[in-house]
């Protein structure tokens, strides 16, 4: 066997320990993972500081540097947030629609974990966390393979936690991670069948879609995030700006920030001077159409056909100017990749259109994208945004990591 079968083999004698372990044994190990990572924080931090310095070293973008960067106030955080899943209500054996039929035969469902869930992501500490608190509570043992970049830190993670579900007296292969970062590891995962009963991949567009294209295990699509906010002609404009401003320059890198701004026609002359006051505070390059730019001047390089699709993850913004709600609906459907809009207006009518028309996720009225997010949706934390419709969509929490089982009771009965 190879060393990632070997884990995986481990995990699904674990996931079987932990499907029938309890609500009370798991929010102990949540409780001890918790407090085993404030008691090591200063030591998670300085594995942090060796990713930190390679990423330094290796010329990484500011933005993605701050997705990989850890701090007390970001342990302090994630402590926070394991604590906010073990509050949570446990799935696992909830039974719903149970009836009898007319044989006699009373049938419901009930809720079960997947299994062994494995997760492939790239520089997101955070995330080794989540996830594994996450598959914790629903009853799943969980495989990670995060980045290269991230190594010291998930090792240093994966450390604490396994540890402290040893403590807890649940297995540790409940929670394993791939310590080779090859692109070999992630193939060998992604073909892991008999072993893994889901893939869920967190990342870039590129990572995500080398999962969809070549994984032979089930996979659920999370996040890339060409996220949008239109300002219609009837908005509250110092709202509009607050709030894009917010949503492009709050936390660029992640998936729930704007990518695109689309501004009517009826106040773009007036807007988007105001939004570019506090846009350029934080040094935000605009990639603008004809009608921006005729607006804005020399500040807004041209846009090409390519800015509309791209989730930048950085300090840049697509603008276009919009005829109209029509026109901005059928841009957002067309190069949107179905994680969060927004509209910004005062009109109900119109809102009520944005809300039924635009396909995404998560659709906001007068407020920013950054609030879809497993810890603001009330979840405690998420192990993705799923942008596809099948079984999940959106933030993450436990119910979308579990399935479910026909229970059937009988008195003798034959067909």
């Amino acid at each position: 066997m190879t060393t990632l079968e070997t884990q995986g083999l481990a995990a699904r004698h674990a996931a079987r320990v932990l499907a029938t372990a309890g609500t009370a044994r798991k929010d102990a190990a949540l409780e001890a993972i918790a407090a085993a990572l404030e008691a090591r924080s200063a030591w998670i931090l300085e594995a942090n500081a060796r990713d930190m310095e390679a990423a330094r070293s290796a010329g990484m973008r500011p933005a993605l540097q701050d997705r990989l960067a850890l701090d007390g106030g970001r342990i302090a955080g994630i402590v926070e947030g394991v604590r906010q899943v073990r509050a949570l209500a446990d799935p696992i054996g909830t039974v719903t629609n149970m009836e009898t039929r007319p044989n006699g035969l009373t049938i419901g469902k009930r809720r079960v974990p997947l299994g062994v869930i494995g997760i492939i992501y790239e520089a997101r500490p955070n995330v080794t966390v989540d996830a594994a608190v996450l598959c914790l509570k629903s009853g799943n043992a969980v495989i990670l393979r995060g980045g290269k970049e991230a190594f010291h830190s998930n090792r240093a993670f994966v450390s604490v936690m396994r540890e402290a579900l040893a403590s807890a007296g649940l297995p540790q292969d409940c929670v394993s991670l791939v310590e080779d970062t090859s692109r070999e590891s992630a193939n060998e995962l992604m073909n892991l069948t008999g072993y893994l009963d889901v893939l869920i991949p967190r990342g870039g567009a590129g990572l995500i879609r080398s999962v969809v294209e070549h994984a032979r295990v089930p996979v659920i699509q999370t996040g890339v995030g060409v996220c949008h906010v239109y300002v219609h002609g009837e908005a509250d404009l110092d709202m509009a700006a607050r709030i894009i401003h917010n949503a492009k320059t709050s936390r660029p890198s992640v998936c729930n920030a704007a990518e695109c701004l689309l501004v009517d026609e009826a106040v773009a002359r007036e807007f988007l001077p105001m939004a570019w006051r506090l846009l350029q505070t934080k040094h935000v390059e605009l990639r603008g159409c004809p009608a921006t730019r005729a607006i804005l001047g020399d500040v807004v390089r041209p846009a090409g056909e390519a800015d509309w699709d791209t989730e930048f993850g950085d300090y840049i913004l697509a603008v276009k100017v919009v005829s109209g709600p029509g026109e901005a609906i059928d841009f957002i459907n067309t190069h949107g990749t179905g994680h969060s809009e927004a509209i910004v207006t005062n009109n109900y009518f119109t809102a009520q259109r944005f809300l039924d028309e635009v396909d995404a996720a998560a659709v906001y009225v007068n407020a920013s994208t950054r609030f879809t997010d497993g810890f603001e949706f009330g979840l405690g934390a998420e192990i993705g945004i799923s942008t596809q419709k099948m079984h999940a969509r959106g933030p993450m929490g436990l119910a979308e990591l579990t399935s479910s089982k026909y229970i059937v009771y009988g008195t003798g009965q034959t067909r």
